[in-house]
This record gives structure tokens, sequence and C-alpha cells, in this order.
């Protein structure tokens, strides 16, 4: 099964980071697709199929949280995982976006294994080595 990612972050570079990772982590990955916001990723999700997503918190225009809020209002974290990759580490955080519909949360800086691991347990689809 290969899959089409959407990485949220306001950072180019991070986005980039990510998707590299993402790539090399022997994920079957077909298509990574980027938005530096919230409101860009909405759009993207509406015009794409996407597997899952991975998403910072603190952006410009639309944040990660009210983006989770969205997506999980239209009924898509039902069937498309939400990571979260932020560098905030709170647990007032991470259970915030838990119970807006994420499924997995990251802080930054990550290793790249972190990221694989969390990926493969919100699939359910093990990496190929």
């Amino acid at each position: 099964m290969s899959f089409r990612v959407l990485i949220v972050d306001d950072s180019p570079s991070m986005r980039k980071m990510i998707g590299r990772v993402i790539t090399l982590s022997g994920l079957d990955v077909e298509t990574v697709f980027e938005a530096c916001d919230g409101i860009e990723a909405l759009d993207i999700v509406e015009q794409e199929w996407i597997d899952v997503i991975l998403t910072d918190i603190n952006m410009p225009r639309m944040n990660g949280e009210e983006l989770i809020r969205q997506l999980a209002s239209k009924g898509i974290t039902e069937s498309v995982p939400v990571i979260v990759v932020s560098t905030d580490a709170t647990t007032m955080r991470r259970e915030n976006v838990q119970n807006l519909g994420a499924r997995g949360y990251i802080v930054k800086p990550f290793l790249p294994e972190a990221l694989r691991d969390e990926v493969e347990r919100v699939t359910g689809v093990a990496c190929a080595d």
C-alpha cells in the first residue's frame, strides 16, 4: 500500500526535512503534499486523497489545533490519522490535541526513527527495512 502524506508546517525547511525522513523511512510513499498552515491543508484534503497528516501546532492563519478541530468536524480524523509534530512538549497540549482527534504526537527535535515508528503505529502499516 502506498501512502499519500500531507505535511503541514509554516517552516519550508521543516516540511522538506519531514518529507525526506518519511520518504527514507521505508514507508511506501506515493506522494508528499505540503501546506504552510491549516487553511492550505484543508484545501488539499478537500481535493486529494490523504492517508496520513503530520501537522505543526503553531502556525499563522490557522494553527494545528484548529486544523484538527476542522478535520474532526468533517469526520476526516476517523479515517485519516493525524500526527502532531511540535516543539510544545506539555502534557496539556498533548491531551488537548488527542481530545480533538490527533492519534499521535512527536516533539521537535526528533530522531527519524521516532517519526517512522509513530507513522507505523497510527497507520498500522510497517515500513520496509
